[in-house]
C-alpha cells in the first residue's frame, strides 16, 4: 500500500480537539486529545485513544481517571499549547488556571466552556495506542456548549 495515500485518506477522518488531563501522584498531566468518541448512552461511556509511550498514558494508567476539557471554536491556540507536556507554574497548566475535579481530582481547566470527568472501566491495547473505555461522571458546563468545526480543526493535526 502507498504510505502517502494511506496517510491522506486517514487524515480525512474528522476529529475534534480537546485537552485531556489526569493527576498522577499529585502532579498534573495534560495533552491535546483528538481520538475521543461516545460509545454508550446507558451507562454513559466514551472511548479515548492515547499513545502508549506518552506521559499522559502513564498518568491515566496509574490514576484510572481522565478529564476531557472541551474547547470553544476560537480556542485552537490552547490545543496547540498542549501538543507538548504542560508547564506547571502558579497552579496553572501552560498558563491556564485549573481546579481539581470533584470526582477524580483530574485538573479541570476553568477557562474552557465545559469538561467531563471519567473513570477507566476497560482497556484495549493495539498498535501504538491504547483505547481507554471510560464511564462519564456528572459534568459541569460553564457556558454554551462548544461549537465544533472539524474540518478547520483537522488542519492542526
Amino acid at each position: 500500500m502507498d504510505e502517502d495515500a494511506r496517510r491522506k485518506v486517514l487524515r480525512q477522518v474528522p476529529y475534534g480537539m480537546y485537552v485531556m488531563t489526569a493527576i498522577e501522584e499529585g502532579a498534573p498531566a495534560a495533552s491535546t486529545l483528538t481520538w475521543l468518541s461516545q460509545c454508550s448512552f446507558h451507562p454513559p461511556l466514551v472511548m479515548i485513544g492515547i499513545q502508549t509511550n506518552s506521559l499522559m498514558h502513564a498518568a491515566v494508567e496509574k490514576s484510572g481517571a481522565v478529564a476531557v476539557n472541551f474547547l470553544a471554536a476560537d480556542q485552537k491556540e490552547i490545543a496547540e499549547r498542549f501538543f507538548k507536556p504542560p508547564k506547571v507554574e502558579d497552579r496553572k497548566l501552560h498558563g491556564l488556571s485549573f481546579e481539581p475535579g470533584p470526582v477524580t481530582g483530574a485538573p479541570l481547566l476553568v477557562d474552557l466552556p465545559a469538561w467531563l470527568e471519567t473513570r477507566v472501566v476497560e482497556k484495549v491495547k493495539r498498535g501504538d495506542h491504547e483505547v481507554f473505555v471510560c464511564e462519564v461522571a456528572p459534568f459541569r458546563l460553564r457556558a454554551a456548549p462548544p461549537r465544533r468545526d472539524a474540518v478547520e480543526l483537522r488542519r492542526l493535526i
